[in-house]
């Protein structure tokens, strides 16, 4: 067994066969460079085999009783904030033995803005000289989520690649959910008047979303024959999305690994949103959980990043239900009653998601 531990690397999960390949991909790639003093195993959220639960439960028969779940995600929108963790939470309850620490997502981080960069320059490599920087619009694509705390990252993501890289001017899309819709996004964009649009998909992995974003700006660049677009690849298993990974590992241990929830819809009374405060904390992948691959047709807009019904504990009652810390072993139960447990953990409002060093406690 592995002196360091065990690993669960937990990804959302495809249709498409070719995402699911690149993400185990990645997983091997980390078990040799980052994570080798480490068991690791991996699983998926939706649709692709192995599911989450089986993944945990090798590394359960391997008899480890300490397991990092690092969540293969960029931010923390319904997936992180309530679908993994209930996941998570639901092998911690029935395994009291067994430790279960949470990572945090992957987020906004130097390292994920330098290879963005990285990916951003490539495709410029390949792009006619003539036309500078300052004449060049950068599109940065999301993946869209009904949780604006996430959304509102991308434009974060946007400005912080706009100012470092000089260019003119930076929009925001979305392949799906929130809006603008990368068609509507660019075709807006064209009033502006620049030569050049870099199409920046902000993903981790190849899929039918990114087929889409390219569709899209063909379908939009066929319109301007006298704009140059130009599509940037997405982030891949870039050397630093890897060291990335290595990091939350590292912060789970440290006590740095805390999702900011200042903004989180589910805790705070967010513009437009204030009906999702304290809503019930179910998971709503469990209907395309292990049903399969098929590398067409499925749009992936079925409701991810939808509100997904965090309790943020007080459907309950108690004071602090749900924190995600893995460290009760009852954390998901939508069910009303105050479970006898006083969980005051020195906060009354409403968050499933503390996201700290999700520790069990009494052990």
């Amino acid at each position: 067994m592995s002196p360091k531990g065990a690993i669960m690397i937990c990804g959302h999960g495809s249709r498409d066969d070719r995402a699911v390949s690149q993400f185990n991909n990645m997983v091997e790639q980390m078990k040799q460079t980052h994570f080798a003093d480490y068991d690791v195993e991996s699983g998926f959220l939706e649709f692709a085999h192995p599911i989450l639960r089986d993944g945990f439960e090798k590394l359960k028969a391997r008899g480890h009783k300490k397991i990092y779940a690092l969540p293969g995600m960029l931010f923390a929108a319904g997936h992180v904030k309530n679908d993994l963790p209930s996941e998570v939470n639901n092998f911690d309850h029935e395994n009291p033995d067994i430790t279960v620490k949470f990572g945090r997502d992957l987020a906004i981080d130097p390292k994920l803005l330098r290879a963005s960069a990285d990916r951003i320059e490539e495709a410029l490599a390949t792009a006619d000289d003539s036309i500078e920087r300052k004449d060049t619009l950068l599109m940065v694509v999301g993946r869209g989520t009904n949780d604006p705390d996430a959304n509102s990252n991308v434009y974060k993501v946007a400005r912080m690649l706009q100012e470092g890289m000089g260019f003119g001017r930076v929009e925001v899309s979305y392949s799906g959910v929130a809006h603008p819709r990368v068609n509507a996004g660019l075709r807006e964009a064209m009033k502006l008047g620049y030569k050049r649009v870099v199409v920046f998909p902000y993903f981790l992995f190849v899929g039918i979303l990114i087929d889409r974003i390219y569709s899209h700006t063909d379908e939009v660049a066929a319109e301007f024959p006298d704009v140059e677009f130009i599509k940037a690849s997405y982030l891949a298993d870039h050397p630093l999305v890897l060291e990335s990974f290595a990091e939350r590992l590292a912060e789970i241990d440290t006590g740095d690994n805390n999702m900011n929830c200042q903004l989180c819809k589910y805790r705070e009374q967010i513009i437009g949103y204030e009906g999702d405060v304290a809503t019930p904390q179910v998971g709503h992948h469990h209907h395309v959980m292990g049903i399969g691959t098929d590398g067409h047709g499925h749009s992936h807009d079925h409701g991810h990043g939808h509100s997904h019904g965090h309790s943020h504990g007080h459907s309950h009652g108690h004071s602090h239900g749900h924190s995600h810390s893995h460290d009760h072993g009852h954390h998901h139960h939508d069910h009303g009653h105050d479970h006898g447990h006083s969980h005051s953990h020195g906060h009354s409002h409403a968050h499933d998601h503390d996201h700290g060093t999700t520790e069990k406690t009494g052990k």
